[in-house]
């Protein structure tokens, strides 16, 4: 355990080594690799192409910019929890474009990305890690669900993905975090303290979202992209 982790405040929670760090890089380069040997062997047996590089350009592409955006926060909440930069978006588009499948696959590699960047620095126990990094973000890849809806399924999709991802991270809260309610939250509100902390921030960077991408010429320029994705 001590390899991997570090213990924090006698033991109330972990924080990752670099051990840690390069254990979970690992993972996801073995979890990339799997996944790319399964599309190849599945198009071999179509008579396809051997890997779908159009499929794994734009997964990788919209998995790192919505990493690099999940640093621009545009403001935080007195409770905690901030709003980033439309970072959800990019990976709520992946499953938007390839399907449930795709979509859940990246929105787990995007969680082992969020677990690094925070350095684990909030682990209680396995259980809580995977609820607020590993499922939560992977909930994310639900948008899937509407890839073949016409009229705004991007935006159905979206809002589907951040309320499934805050029901996650609000379990989490309840089973985990409830000990650890700040000072400032108003006492009338402690019995739904994790969900009103998660949907907080979460409501506020999809509300932005959404505005941003029904604007006519992000719009367009979504469809643009869209199209290009799915050739």
């Amino acid at each position: 355990m001590s390899l991997f982790f570090n213990s924090e405040e006698g033991g109330s929670y972990y924080s990752l080594t670099t051990a840690g760090t390069v254990a979970i890089i690992a993972v996801i380069v073995l979890l990339l690799i799997i996944v790319a040997f399964v599309r190849s062997a599945k198009k071999e047996e179509k008579k396809g192409p051997a890997i779908d590089t159009r499929t794994l350009a734009f997964t990788a592409l919209s998995i790192a910019l919505a990493f690099v955006l999940s640093y621009v926060r545009i403001f935080k909440l007195p409770w905690g929890g901030s709003v980033t930069l439309c970072s959800m978006l990019f990976i709520v588009l992946i499953g938007y474009w390839y399907g449930l499948k795709v979509g859940l696959i990246a929105g787990f590699v995007y969680g082992c990305l969020q677990f690094i960047q925070d350095g684990g620095s909030y682990i209680l126990d396995p259980l809580q890690a995977g609820l607020d990094y590993f499922i939560a973000f992977m909930a994310l890849g639900l948008s899937g669900l509407f890839c073949r809806m016409k009229k705004n399924g991007l935006t159905v999709g979206y809002i589907v993905a951040v309320l499934a991802r805050g029901a996650f991270h609000s379990l989490g809260g309840y089973l985990y975090w409830m000990d650890y309610m700040p000072e400032n939250f108003p006492e009338k509100l402690a019995p739904v303290y994790p969900i009103a902390y998660n949907y907080a921030y979460l409501l506020a960077e999809a509300a932005i979202t959404i505005i941003v991408i029904n604007f006519p010429l992000v719009k367009d320029a979504l469809n643009r992209i869209t199209n290009m994705a799915r050739k």
